[in-house]
C-alpha cells in the first residue's frame, strides 16, 4: 500500500478554528508531525494540535523554520526534517503534517511535501485546508477584506518594503505576512501611501497574548514576527458601491 502524508491546516492559533475536516485528519493519522525551531519550544501547531490528539502520537521535527540568510544551513535542515518524516512513513505509513494557517499558503508544508515526493516513491500528498490569519484577523477587528469587484493582494513583508508599497500603491485591500521586524518601514509605507487611516494589526490572534489595534498606532518598535496587517481597499459610493 501507497504511504499517505496529509498537510493539515490548524489555523492561526485559536483551537477552535481547526476544521472538522482538520481534527479528522490529525486523529486519523498514525502519527502527527509538528514543527520546532531549533531551540525546541513549543509552537502554535502543537500547542493546537495538543487540543485533538494524545502527546504520545505527536513527533516533534526541527525545521529551520526562521533562516533566511544562511541557505546552506535552510536546506540541510530541510534535507534532516524530509529523512525523519520519510522515516515515518516507511514505518507508520499514514502521516499528518500539522502547519499552522494553511498548508498551502506560505507554509513549511510545501518544502517538506517536494522533499518527500522524492524520497518515497509511490507516497499520496494531501492537503487539508487551514483558516488563515488574515482571515481570523478579519473577523476579530471587524475588518471587510473584500467587496465587489475589489482585488486582494497578500504580501510578505520579509520580501521587502518595496514590495509593500507597490501593494499599497493600488486599489484593493493589502493583506501584508510577517511585518513584525519591520513594523517601522511598514507604517512608514502606510503613511506615505494614505493607507493608514483604516489599517489595522494583530498578532497572537485566539491566544492568551492577543493584540489587536490600529495600525495609527504603530510606533516603530519591532513587534511580534507573525504579526498580521490588513489595509482595507479605499471604499467611496455607499453600500455596493464597488459591484
Amino acid at each position: 500500500m501507497s504511504s499517505k502524508l496529509v498537510g493539515v491546516g490548524v489555523g492561526p492559533g485559536d483551537p477552535e478554528l481547526v476544521t472538522v475536516k482538520g481534527v479528522n485528519a490529525l486523529r486519523a493519522a498514525e502519527v502527527v508531525v509538528v514543527p520546532v525551531m531549533d531551540s525546541g519550544e513549543r509552537g502554535r501547531a502543537e500547542a493546537t494540535v495538543l487540543h485533538y490528539v494524545p502527546a504520545e502520537k505527536i513527533v516533534r521535527v526541527v525545521f529551520a523554520l526562521n533562516e533566511r540568510t544562511d541557505r546552506a544551513r535552510r536546506e540541510a535542515a530541510w534535507d534532516a526534517a524530509g529523512e525523519r518524516v520519510a522515516a515515518l512513513l516507511r514505518q507508520h505509513g499514514s502521516v499528518a503534517f500539522a502547519t499552522i494557517g494553511d498548508p498551502n499558503v506560505y507554509s513549511t508544508f510545501t518544502y517538506l511535501a517536494q522533499t518527500i515526493v522524492e524520497s518515497v516513491p509511490g507516497v499520496v500528498i494531501e492537503t487539508v485546508p487551514g483558516i488563515t490569519a488574515m482571515q481570523d484577523l478579519a473577523a476579530r477587528s471587524g475588518a471587510v477584506l473584500t467587496e465587489g469587484t475589489e482585488p486582494l493582494t497578500l504580501v510578505p513583508v520579509t520580501a521587502g518594503s518595496a514590495v509593500l508599497k507597490d501593494a499599497l500603491a493600488g486599489p484593493g485591500t493589502v493583506v501584508a505576512y510577517k511585518f513584525g521586524r519591520q513594523a517601522a518601514e511598514v507604517a512608514e509605507a502606510l503613511r506615505e501611501t494614505g493607507r493608514i487611516g483604516d489599517a489595522v494589526w494583530g498578532s497572537a490572534l485566539g491566544l492568551a497574548e492577543e493584540s489587536i489595534r490600529p495600525a495609527g498606532e504603530l510606533d516603530g518598535q519591532p513587534l511580534p514576527y507573525l504579526s498580521t496587517l490588513i489595509a482595507p481597499a479605499r471604499r467611496e459610493g455607499g453600500r455596493g458601491g464597488k459591484l
